[in-house]
């Protein structure tokens, strides 16, 4: 493989056209569709953790409903209404003191278990053969507090982003009345770019933390940034096709999980190209 000292746009193709290569190698259809299982398996423990988590800062009901507006909009109504009955009907648990403990640890189990596979499939992605001298039980633990840790990031960045917006909010409404219309509508990109940065900062610390290997910063940089820009690009093409085509009809009553369960499959499939993109361009500028 040839090696540059410096970035030029002119190695883009060539950049991509290999990392199209090594990402149709890693077989990312069965990858994004096993994440995508187990997101649906973790995702009431997920939601649980980061509503008490943020919600017990910002208000249990605000970031349940900013939660359901964002699903709503990327996904559909039908996956909002299912996600915000599982919310109730975990939220609902009171029990003794042995039981909660355990369902707390059950709890932290299933919400890291998405977060573990992709750890796993990013390894396959970056070649790493993980050599371990713990044993297997306190291996797997570790690495279920390393995937807890990023649930309190997702939770940390939520609660900035929540705290931004509401800010932008507020002041939207106290100056609404005196700038012109077109003028507004500025208001409305800035959170957009809000909510784009978030999605950088998130892919930028999957890219340098989740793999079992040290990843230069440079190459997660470029690498989230590409991520996110086919991310949301993505996300509002999957918007479009959910609303227009609704392929959840075809699956009756489980036509919320299905489109769930596309979605993280499709936002996977995006997500393992930029990493691979991320792996290329480490090797490309020898930063690995």
């Amino acid at each position: 493989m040839d090696t540059y000292d410096k970035f030029h746009f002119k190695h883009l193709p060539k950049l991509l056209i290999n990392t199209s290569k090594n990402w149709l190698d890693s077989n990312p259809f069965q990858l994004s569709a096993i994440v995508a299982y187990y997101a649906i398996l973790s995702l009431p423990a997920l939601l649980v953790l980061i509503l008490n988590i943020v919600g017990n800062v910002w208000g249990k009901e605000i970031v349940q409903g900013e939660l359901l507006d964002e699903i709503t909009n990327s996904i559909g109504i039908e996956a909002a209404e299912f996600v915000r009955k599982m919310m109730l009907d975990r939220g609902d648990e009171s029990v003794s003191i042995f039981t909660t403990i355990v369902g707390v640890l059950t709890l932290l189990y299933g919400a890291t278990g998405v977060f573990y596979q992709l750890q796993e499939v990013f390894d396959k992605i970056w070649e790493v053969k993980v050599q371990s001298n713990l044993n297997s039980i306190l291996q797997t633990i570790l690495d279920r507090l390393k995937s807890f840790g990023f649930i309190l990031i997702i939770a940390f960045l939520l609660l900035i982003s929540f705290v931004i917006t509401s800010l932008i909010s507020a002041f939207s409404k106290r100056i609404e009345d005196f700038l012109p219309e077109n003028l507004f509508d500025l208001v409305y990109i800035f959170d957009f770019i809000i909510s784009s940065l978030f999605i950088y900062v998130l892919f930028a610390a999957m890219f340098k933390y989740l793999p079992s290997k040290k990843i230069k910063w440079k190459a997660v940089r470029v690498g989230a940034a590409l991520t996110a820009l086919l991310f949301v690009l993505g996300k509002f093409l999957l918007a479009w096709y959910f609303k227009e085509m609704n392929p959840a009809s075809t699956y009756g009553a489980a036509g919320s999980v299905v489109l769930i369960m596309l979605w993280v499959s499709y936002s996977s499939l995006i997500l393992f190209f930029g990493a691979n993109f991320t792996k290329v361009f480490s090797d490309r500028y020898l930063l690995t």
